[in-house]
């Protein structure tokens, strides 16, 4: 609460009472009895988990006590409770090691941002106005209940669809058993800028769909292709943690890293060589350095083992990626080429990373594969310093789940195709939780048009953006402070991890938690719908679906310590995360050398997109050819469209799904100093020859859409390269964020990596015309002597 507000509530307390004194009583003040026991002036330090990217950090949260508004039996006033003041990382947490990046920081705006939607609505005017009117809980769950039910009689079960982004953990597991009612195996998972081509590739290469863990604390030498593991991608948090040991960890010792990109990112700026390429070739140089290891036998090419086996040409030592073809494909010189292999070569160990825009392309399968092999050739993998695979518990068996590896843009393809089309097996109740593909989506595969036929949605949502806006019935998720939480983190640790936290705070608002919602649904389906739900989520709550499968895990040792359920329990509460004894031992993994059905052990878990469909592995093969290097494709005409277009996430927004929060539009670009804004970066020479100038509003068209921003010239993009931070141009998403900037993925074209169905977000030619002046808000530019190389 801000201070001017308690005065303010004092003031009217006080005018209340002299009111009152003379029987005119003109304002009434509530004020609740307090819920929990609270000491004046004392921090508690409470465990929590980050929830505003998929790493999956654990943090800490100061508690102290204060007063707050809050919504009570339907009414509004105040309460002292328990407060979340600040975040920090949680020194027990294996992932976060005591540290976290802005955006946890930032995590404490969610549940104080003054546009969350506080109680359940539901909608009274057009689809899309935004005319809502609030509800009571069990209006709203009563309207969800007989949509559903009217599926089952009519059935049409399998008309039911759920839309979310990537879950992890009970919070997935809940959400499949209640989809499994009605006979839908599982949600639609939607992540615009997903790692389904890295899981696939490590799928088939090392038998493990995962994202992979870098021990970079022990490494000699890191050669990154397009990876900013240091600012967004993977696990940045761990990553940066073992990149600082990595550098200054060793006496005597300081590691070589490269970064290769054609757009310097936080990561390549803290590269000792930073090489551009050309966008889609990193694959050919990953080829053209293995070449130079084996040609000159610094590496044999059995070394590289299963990954090997999906290059073509690998075993006669890739005849046809020679230091001289490779230069001609990437731009990298030969004599470039050949030193940092053989440096590579001599340094062990050595890692090779690959992520980002290096496999946005529609060649990101082949360059995954040759960055696979690459490291296997290095003999990285399993071995201090190189690449692991995150143990999972053992317990439950189904914790080895992760996200298939069909990529997002396709699924939701197929689930809005029927919508346009009108076929009978279109979504007919759509259920909405944290994901917006309004927004995160290329306008030619018009989804909005399509939510617009869905004849009731029902969101999760705690604030309204392009896609919940749609709905028709809105039930407001608590904030992840409010929740109970728990993970289990994909990667950034060699050794097996859960995490879990209770609420750190009391709700403030009339919200509930999702998985409690879905809970209570169940219970009031009916019938067989009843009897089901009674069987396969028999919790009261989700704190009890939590407990029951986590309280176990005293048997399996790690830690922490316990000698009974009950006693672990309490002890993984307060710890925020249980972390087993294991490591990944790529030797007890023979299951790497069996087909990938046998790996997954069910065949629906893996997926060859060998065509614009995705066919189910029993239907395919079971792995593909030996692949060679494939060109990259790309959308526009070069004549006409002469700039390769790359959009980056950006530190501080993601997606987009955190731009609604103003300590992160307030936070300058690491690199630009950019705030509050979007930019297009442009190299020297390019603008030169355009005349344009820093802070210059320019138009970037591609052949799909146009949009406006300022010029921000940089010498750190190659010259046929303008890039863009994704994350501003919303619509409708808070005062914060609406109407600011410009949306970078409103002109993608609709290009997919043809292996895996995901977005290929570099794929994008486009062409940029100065427009006029314009105005580019820099963090201390008039401080800097030299802001830019070029004005």
């Amino acid at each position: 609460m801000e201070r001017r507000d308690f005065i303010k509530i004092s003031a009217i307390a006080g005018a209340t009472a002299a009111l009152d004194s003379c029987g005119q009583p003109d304002v009434e003040l509530i004020r609740f009895i307090p819920e929990e026991e609270l000491t004046p002036g004392v921090a508690t330090w409470k465990p929590s988990i980050c929830t505003l990217c998929a790493a999956g950090c654990g943090t800490l949260v100061k508690v102290v006590e204060g007063d707050a508004e809050v919504m009570r039996h339907g009414r509004a006033g105040l309460i002292k409770m328990g407060l979340a003041k600040k975040i920090e990382g949680n020194p027990q947490h294996p992932i976060s090691q005591g540290k976290l990046c802005p955006r946890g920081q930032a995590a404490l705006q969610v549940t104080y941002h003054p546009d969350r939607i506080k109680g359940p609505l539901k909608r009274t005017g057009p689809r899309g106005s935004g005319q809502f009117q609030e509800i009571s809980w069990d209006e709203a769950i009563q309207q969800l209940v007989s949509q559903l039910q009217a599926l089952r009689c009519a059935e049409q079960e399998l008309n039911l669809f759920f839309l979310t982004r990537p879950l992890r953990g009970q919070r997935r597991q809940l959400v499949e058993r209640f989809l499994r009612l009605f006979s839908v195996r599982s949600p639609i998972y939607f992540d615009p800028f997903e790692d389904a081509v890295v899981r696939n590739a490590n799928a088939y290469c090392f038998g493990y769909s995962q994202l992979p863990t870098y021990e970079l604390a022990n490494s000699a030498y890191v050669l990154s292709f397009g990876a900013d593991f240091l600012g967004t991608w993977n696990s940045p948090v761990a990553q940066s943690v073992a990149y600082g040991v990595m550098r200054q960890g060793h006496a005597g010792r300081r590691a070589k890293f490269v970064q290769v990109e054609a757009r310097m990112s936080l990561t390549g700026a803290n590269a000792d060589e930073w090489i551009s390429v050309r966008p889609g070739t990193e694959g050919a140089l990953a080829l053209g350095l293995a070449h130079v290891m084996m040609r000159e036998k610094l590496k044999r090419p059995q070394d590289a083992g299963r990954a090997g086996e999906f290059v073509a040409g690998w075993a006669q030592g890739l005849p046809d990626c020679t230091s001289e073809a490779t230069e001609k494909r990437t731009g990298v010189a030969a004599p470039r080429i050949e030193r940092i292999a053989r440096e590579m070569a001599a340094h062990s160990p050595a890692v090779v990373i690959a992520g980002g825009a290096a496999l946005a392309h529609t060649n990101g399968l082949t360059t995954a594969f040759a960055v696979s092999a690459l490291n296997a050739l290095l003999g990285s993998v399993g071995k201090p310093g190189g690449i692991f695979f995150s143990p999972q518990p053992k317990r439950p068996s189904h914790f080895v789940e992760f996200p298939a590896p069909a990529g997002s843009l396709m699924k939701i393809d197929d689930f809005i195709r029927p919508l346009l089309e009108g076929n009978a097996d279109a979504a007919k109740v759509l259920m909405l939780f944290d994901a917006n593909p309004v927004f995160a989506t290329p306008p030619n595969l018009r989804v909005r048009e399509a939510l617009e036929k869905v004849p009731f949605i029902a969101s999760f949502g705690s604030f309204m953006d392009e896609t919940s806006i749609l709905a028709d019935l809105i039930l407001p998720d608590h904030s992840p402070l409010e929740s109970w939480l728990d993970d289990i983190p994909e990667s950034g640790s060699t050794q097996a991890v859960v995490s879990l936290a209770p609420p750190v705070m009391r709700p403030l608002h009339n919200t509930r938690s999702m998985p409690d919602v879905l809970l209570e649904i169940a219970r009031h389906l009916g019938g067989e719908l009843s009897d089901k739900a009674s069987e396969r989520m028999p919790w009261e709550n989700f704190e009890g679906m939590l407990k029951s499968e986590y309280q176990g895990f005293y048997k399996d040792g790690g830690t922490p310590a316990a000698s009974s359920a009950d006693e672990f329990w309490q002890k993984l509460q307060e710890r925020g995360a249980w972390s087993g004894q294991g490591r990944y031992d790529p030797v007890a993994q023979a299951a790497a050398k069996a087909p990938l059905a046998k790996q997954r052990g069910e065949a629906r878990e893996g997926f060859w997109w060998g065509t614009r469909r995705a066919l189910p592995i029993e239907e395919a093969s079971l792995a593909p050819p030996p692949m060679s290097f494939e060109e990259p494709r790309f959308d526009g005409d070069p004549a006409a469209f002469p700039f390769h277009f790359l959009p980056y996430e950006s530190q501080a927004f993601g997606d987009g799904s955190l731009a609604h929060l103003p300590w992160l539009q307030e936070m300058p670009d690491p690199l630009a100093t950019a705030m509050w804004s979007t930019w297009v970066e442009i190299n020297p020479d390019t603008a030169l020859k355009l005349n344009i100038k820093q802070g210059d509003l320019v138009e970037v068209a591609s052949q799909h859409g146009m949009l406006q921003a300022p010029a921000l010239v940089t010498p750190g993009i190659a010259p046929d390269v303008v890039a863009m931070p994704i994350g501003q141009g919303h619509t409708n998403y808070t005062r914060y964020a609406s109407g600011r900037g410009a949306n970078s993925i409103s002109i993608l074209a609709p290009m997919v990596v043809r292996e895996t169905g995901s977005l290929a977000w570099a794929a994008t030619r486009v062409k940029i015309t100065k427009v006029g002046e314009g105005k580019l808000p820099l963090f201390g530019a008039e401080l800097r002597e030299h802001p830019h190389e070029h004005r």
